[in-house]
């Protein structure tokens, strides 16, 4: 029977490409991705030739009609995203979805995620971690989206992009700037950076270098840590 595998490609590094993602790419006989361009480059790093098809978020719906429609022949399909695991802030949830809905098997083949990446450095911030990826660009709607994250008391984890980074982390600062804050830059890549301490320390690092670069992955610690931390602190 035809299946979808969604596949978890490297977050930078190509180094951490799994065996079992580069089994399947050579595997299936079309390769749906976010970005044909992007993909063909990794593709083309581990010598893997295959037919590609456009499946990014404006036209997610549309593709995966096309995929079903492919998987119907008979003929086996790989998903991946730009970098990561699809569908964690990236395309591939209404894919996936569509594909089970259709009566065909998908199967995920995992693989590296800046979510993870970050969590697994970041220390203890509480029993619940909730993943709120991208906020938005209204700076209004970004701060009152932070306060209700903050009011749950709960760790976080945030995606932003290097030209709001600063805000982001001062309007954490300015609700509540207990909390500990781990920034993740440009992981797994040449220039990787993590940089911790409270929301407004880590800000006025970011805010006093000359040019900001990279994507960036942040943590917010729950409020429980928060007080461990000032305790510890204090002692």
């Amino acid at each position: 029977m035809s299946e979808l595998y969604i596949v978890g490609t490297p977050i930078g590094n190509l180094g951490d490409i799994t065996y079992r993602a580069l089994e399947t790419f050579k595997a299936v006989d079309v390769i749906a991705c976010e970005d044909t361009r992007h993909t063909l480059e990794l593709l083309t790093h581990f010598e893997i030739r295959k037919p590609l098809i456009s499946c990014r978020s404006q036209n997610e719906e549309f593709a995966a009609d096309k995929v079903i429609e492919l998987l119907k022949k008979g003929q086996s399909v790989a998903y991946a995203s730009d970098a990561g695991m699809p569908g964690i802030s990236d395309p591939g949830s209404v894919l996936a979805y569509k594909v089970r809905q259709a009566g065909f098997k998908v199967v995920p083949i995992p693989g590296p995620s800046a979510f993870a990446t970050l969590v697994s450095v970041a220390g203890p911030g509480g029993k619940t971690l909730v993943f709120e990826g991208f906020t938005s660009p209204s700076p209004g709607k970004r701060r009152k989206r932070l306060r209700e994250l903050m009011e749950l008391g709960s760790a976080f984890i945030l995606y932003e992009s290097p030209f709001r980074i600063v805000k982001l982390l001062t309007d954490i600062a300015d609700i509540d700037n207990t909390r500990r804050v781990v920034v993740g830059r440009e992981l797994t890549k040449l220039h990787e950076e993590i940089v911790e301490g409270t929301s407004a320390e880590v800000r006025d690092d970011f805010a006093q270098r000359e040019s900001i670069k990279g994507e960036f992955a942040v943590f917010v610690s729950g409020i429980i840590n928060a007080k461990l931390s000032a305790e510890n602190t204090d002692n």
